[in-house]
C-alpha cells in the first residue's frame, strides 16, 4: 500500500501541498487530477524520491519497483524492440549472467527464474505493446534514432508499460499519442495488474481506465472511488453540503457574537457571555472548496454564412513529392453546419488533408471549389513555437490591429482571456494552456467560416477543455477536428471521416465502433481464414449525426436572437442608470419641473422596453433548450 501521511511540499517558496494524507490500496488504478500548476508532477517527484518534502512522508513497500515515463526520449542505434526489452532489468541481467555462468546449480537457478518471469515470452509481449502504440512489425526492428521525438516518446511509454513495475507513474501519457494509440492505452491501463497513478486531463481515459480519482485541490489530497464523472458528481454534491454547513455555521457564529457584544458588560449575563466566547473559540471554521472559474473561450462568428458547399473536392490528389501522392481520389464536400472529426493513425495523411483544406497545400490534380470570401482558421500545436517569446499578448494582437486604438486592442485581449495587465505578459512566461488560448484567439481573429483544430487540447486542463467544447458548439461555422481526446470528439463531432490507405471515406459508425475496430486491429485476433480483417457489423449512425446538425442549424437563429436581446438589455440598462442619476438630483424637480417630467417619462419608457427585451431573451432561451433537446 502507498501511504501519504501529513505531507507538505513547498517549491520556490510556494506551498503546493499542505498536510495531505491519503492511503492508496494495492492494485488501484488512480487518476490524479487538479488544475495546471497545482503540484501534480511535484507529487510524483516526492513519491519517486526525487523531491524532498517540507513535512510528512511517503511510505512505499520496500520491495516495490517504481516505474515512470522517461522525461527524455530514448535514442541511439538499438531497435525499438531491444529498447523495450531492456526495460525489464531483471530479465536483461539474468540473460547476461546466463552467458557467463559455469556453475550448473546457478545456471539451473537462472533458467528457473527466467521461466518464472516469462522471459522467453517477453519479446511477443513487447511487440504487442509497441503494436498497440502504433508501431508496425517492420518499425519495431528499425533503429530508434530514425524516429522523430514524438514517436520516440511512444517507445519510452512502451518501455514503462513493459516493465510492469509495482507502482507505475504516468504523467500525461497521451500527449504524444493519436486517437488510436490513446484508445489502446485506455484499454491497456484498465487491465494493468498492479498499482498505477496517471496524471491526465483526458476525461474519457479517466472514466474508462481508472477506479479511483485522487484530487489535488486547495493544496489537499482527496481520494474518490470511481471514474471522473462519478468524482465530479460527488465533489459537486459535497460542495453544496459544505456551503450549506458553512452558511449555517456563520449564522450561529453571528448569533453567539451578538449575545457577547450585548451582554459582556452586564454583570448578570457575564458568565453566559464568557461561555459563548469559549464556544466561538472552539468552533472550527468549515472550509468550502470553491472552484475557480475558467475564463470562457470565444470563437467569433462569421458576419454572414456562405452558400453551401463552402468547399468541394473533386478527384483530388495531394502530397509533397510530385508523382507520390499521400492522398488520392478525394471527392468530398464541407457545408456550413458540418462538425467533422478525422480518424486514422498518425502518418496516414490527416495533417496533409487539413493543409489542403486550409489552402496551405496545392493539389497535384483534380479541382477544389471554394466559396467566395471564404475565411479559414487553422490551429495546430506546432504553431505555439512560432509565437515570439519576447513579445507580449498585446504585441501579437497589435500586429493584427495596426490601426486600432490601445483600448480596442486591450478589449480584444480581454475577450480571449488576457484582461488588464496579463495582456502585457511575455510569451515566454505563459503556461502551455495560456499559449494555446492565445494562439486560438489569433487564429480565429478574422471570424472564420471554417475552423480547423489540430490537437487543440494538449495543454488544456479538464475545465479548459470543457470551455473549448462549449465554444465549438456555440460557433455557427463549420469545424474540422483532429484530436486524441475522445470526449471532445463525442461532444462536438457529427460526422467521422477515416483517413487510411491513401483515401478519405465517411466512417459509418460512432466512436465506440471505431474503438472496437482499433482494439481488434491491434490485437492478435480478428483475422479470418484468408488473413483478412473481419470488420464488425455496424448499424448506420449517419442519421443521428445529421439530426444533431439539423438541431444546431435550427438553434443558430435562436442564439442570434438571444445575443440581440442581451445587447438590447445592456443598452437599456445603461440608459436607465443615467436617467436614475439625473432623477436622483432633487433640484431638478424644483428648478426644471418640465424637464423632470420628460426625464421621468423617458425612464418609464426605457423600463417597459427593458421588460420586453428580458421577456424576449427568456423566450429565446426556452426555445433554444427545446431545439437542442
Amino acid at each position: 500500500m502507498l501511504i501519504i501521511d501529513d505531507l507538505s511540499v513547498r517549491i520556490a517558496g510556494r506551498l503546493l501541498i499542505e498536510q495531505a494524507s491519503v492511503r492508496v490500496p494495492d492494485g488501484a488504478r488512480i487518476g490524479l487530477v487538479g488544475r495546471n500548476g497545482s503540484g501534480k508532477t511535484t507529487l510524483f517527484g516526492v513519491i519517486a524520491g526525487d523531491i524532498s518534502s517540507e513535512q510528512g512522508h511517503v511510505e512505499i513497500p520496500s520491495r516495490w519497483r517504481i516505474g515512470r515515463l522517461a522525461q527524455e526520449a530514448p535514442d541511439g542505434p538499438e531497435s525499438l524492440i531491444e529498447i523495450v526489452l531492456k526495460a525489464d532489468v531483471e530479465r536483461a541481467r539474468l540473460f547476461a549472467e546466463a552467458e557467463t555462468a559455469h556453475d550448473p546449480h546457478r545456471i539451473a537457478d537462472i533458467q528457473t527464474r527466467l521461466a518464472d518471469i516469462g522471459a522467453h515470452a517477453a519479446p511477443a509481449r513487447a511487440a504487442a505493446i509497441l503494436s498497440g502504440l502504433g508501431f508496425s512489425a517492420a518499425d519495431q526492428e528499425r533503429p530508434c534514432s530514425e524516429f522523430s521525438g514524438g514517436w520516440r516518446m511512444r517507445v519510452a511509454l512502451a518501455a514503462a508499460l513493459f516493465g510492469e513495475p509495482d507502482l507505475l507513474l504516468l504523467d500525461e501519457p497521451t500527449n504524444y499519442l493519436d486517437l488510436e494509440g490513446t484508445l489502446w492505452l485506455q484499454d491497456h491501463l484498465a487491465r494493468y495488474p498492479r498499482t498505477v497513478i496517471v496524471i491526465s486531463h483526458d476525461r474519457d481515459l479517466l472514466d474508462t481506465s481508472v477506479n479511483f480519482i485522487l484530487a489535488l485541490e486547495n493544496s489537499k489530497l482527496t481520494l474518490y472511488r470511481g471514474g471522473y464523472t462519478a468524482f465530479e458528481k460527488l465533489r459537486n454534491e459535497r460542495m453544496v453540503l459544505d456551503q450549506k454547513a458553512a452558511k449555517k455555521q456563520e449564522l450561529q457564529r453571528k448569533h453567539l457574537q451578538a449575545f457577547v457584544d450585548r451582554f459582556r458588560a452586564k454583570a448578570s449575563k457575564a458568565r453566559q457571555a464568557q461561555s459563548r466566547i469559549k464556544m466561538l473559540e472552539k468552533m472550527e471554521t468549515i472550509s468550502v472548496n470553491v472552484l475557480s472559474d475558467v475564463q470562457p473561450i470565444n470563437i467569433p462568428a462569421p458576419d454572414k454564412l456562405l452558400s453551401p458547399p463552402i468547399i468541394a473536392l473533386d478527384d483530388v490528389s495531394v502530397g509533397y513529392e510530385p508523382g507520390h501522392p499521400v492522398l488520392h481520389d478525394l471527392s468530398l464536400r464541407i457545408d456550413n453546419d458540418d462538425r467533422i472529426a478525422l480518424l486514422g493513425s498518425n502518418g496516414n495523411g490527416k495533417s496533409t488533408l487539413v493543409k489542403l483544406i486550409a489552402d496551405r497545400l496545392k493539389p497535384f490534380e483534380g479541382t477544389i471549389t471554394r466559396a467566395s470570401r471564404l475565411k479559414v482558421a487553422y490551429f495546430a500545436q506546432h504553431q505555439l513555437d512560432e509565437l515570439n517569446p519576447d513579445g507580449s499578448v498585446y504585441d501579437h494582437l497589435r500586429e493584427l490591429m495596426p490601426d486600432a486604438t490601445e483600448a480596442k486592442v486591450r478589449t480584444v485581449a480581454g475577450t480571449i482571456g488576457f484582461s488588464g495587465q496579463t495582456a502585457d505578459t511575455k510569451i515566454e512566461r505563459l503556461s502551455g494552456g495560456e499559449k494555446a488560448r492565445l494562439m486560438l484567439g489569433l487564429a480565429t481573429f478574422g471570424a472564420p467560416h471554417l475552423l480547423i483544430l489540430d490537437e487543440p487540447t494538449n495543454h488544456l486542463d479538464i475545465d479548459s477543455r470543457a470551455a473549448l467544447i462549449e465554444a465549438i458548439n456555440d460557433y455557427p461555422g463549420a469545424v474540422i477536428l483532429v484530436s486524441h481526446d475522445r470526449h471532445l470528439l463525442d461532444a462536438c463531432a457529427d460526422r467521422l471521416w477515416l483517413v487510411a490507405d491513401g483515401r478519405v471515406r465517411p466512417f459509418d459508425g460512432d466512436l465506440d465502433d471505431y474503438r472496437r475496430e482499433i482494439l481488434s486491429d491491434r490485437s492478435d485476433g480478428g483475422r479470418n481464414g484468408n488473413g483478412a480483417r473481419e470488420r464488425p457489423q455496424r448499424s448506420s449512425r449517419s442519421e443521428p449525426r445529421r439530426s444533431a446538425a439539423d438541431k444546431r442549424a435550427d438553434a443558430a437563429p435562436l442564439r442570434q436572437r438571444m445575443t440581440r436581446a442581451q445587447a438590447e438589455i445592456d443598452r437599456l440598462t445603461k440608459e436607465i442608470v443615467q436617467l436614475d442619476i439625473a432623477l436622483a438630483d432633487g433640484a431638478l424637480f424644483a428648478r426644471y419641473p418640465a424637464k423632470a417630467a420628460v426625464t421621468a417619462k423617458a425612464r418609464a419608457d426605457f423600463a417597459r422596453a427593458l421588460a420586453r427585451a428580458e421577456e424576449d431573451w427568456l423566450a429565446a432561451g426556452e426555445a433554444l433548450q427545446s431545439a437542442m433537446a
